[in-house]
């Protein structure tokens, strides 16, 4: 099934064998809700490491029921981290959560080079897949969160793992745009330079599973119209799926423009680890933890 909308995933995960959501640190009403409710809706089973009678309260606060969960208590934040990696390795989890914990804990948990879920060599990237009505279909974006300015070995594992997200919504060869200024490849742009290595790369079947086109300017990427004004031919040009950005400001940027100024709604995860990690805060929508909860549960092996 290709998923078009964001809460198309909710149901082909009701329908999935359930993933395990391990939540790290989760003492707080946002994590614990939130994991709650995903639960409530069939998407996933769910254990939470904290603080046991923390946990406790908090779930008597809002009426929850405790037994919907597993509950491993660590009161401590960074050992709290620590256990929920441990519960991946030993196989009680097929994806991770950031909790109460501090991001730079929750990150050096992942990270950690003797327990950690890093394989050597494995990029760590962002990946976003978003719902704008400006848009005819779902796009899948990165990075807009982590890589400040990926060299090209990095852009090229972010393809992959666009191409990765893509395949496990149901888009059987997806549509991947690598992003510059312009569409014409000009040596002194570093962005373009790598662009038309990594289309090159795809043309040579080094990279599989997707159709590549780069350097595309944005508009040339995501609308038919400028692409023929332009005379762009090929796959890719006006009907992306995919958005490969140049660095983290043009993908930060396009990213908060698709909620603040379109109203569009989004899931994210942290991808490059041995399971899909959630990232959420404080600021994001109910809707849109629950869609990055989906989109983990959807990506996770």
């Amino acid at each position: 099934m290709r998923i078009t909308k964001l809460d198309q995933m909710f149901e082909v995960l009701k329908t999935s064998k359930k993933k395990r959501l391990v939540a790290a640190y989760a003492n707080d009403e946002h994590s614990i809700s939130a994991v709650y409710l995903a639960i409530e809706m069939g998407l996933i089973e769910g254990t939470l490491v904290g603080d046991k009678k923390e946990i406790e309260k908090v779930c008597h606060t809002l009426d929850i029921d405790t037994q919907k969960f597993t509950i491993v208590h660590e009161p401590d934040e960074m050992k709290a981290a620590l256990k929920a990696v441990e519960l991946i390795h030993s196989g009680e989890g097929n994806l991770l959560m950031k909790g109460l914990v501090s991001t730079d804990k929750y990150m050096r948990a992942i990270l950690d080079k003797e327990k950690g879920l890093m394989n050597k060599g494995a990029v760590l990237s962002h990946v976003t897949v978003m719902e704008n009505s400006h848009y005819h279909k779902l796009l899948i974006v990165g990075d807009v969160a982590i890589l400040p300015a990926p060299e090209l070995p990095e852009k090229v594992a972010i393809t992959n793992y666009l191409i990765h997200t893509a395949h496990a919504l149901g888009i059987e060869t997806p549509k991947v745009a690598l992003i510059a200024a312009s569409e014409q490849v000009s040596p002194k742009i570093q962005a373009s330079i790598d662009a038309s290595v990594i289309s090159k790369m795809a043309d040579r079947g080094q990279i599989k599973g997707a159709f590549v086109d780069g350097p595309l300017a944005l508009d040339v990427a995501i609308d038919k119209e400028s692409a023929e004004i332009k005379k762009i031919g090929g796959q890719v040009a006006g009907d992306a799926d995919c958005l490969v950005f140049p660095n983290i400001e043009a993908g930060n940027v396009f990213y908060k423009t698709n909620t603040k100024l379109s109203g569009g709604e989004q899931g994210a995860i942290v991808v490059g680890a041995r399971v899909p990690a959630v990232l959420s805060s404080r600021g994001d929508s109910t809707k849109t933890k629950l869609y990055s909860i989906a989109l983990a549960a959807l990506t996770a092996n």
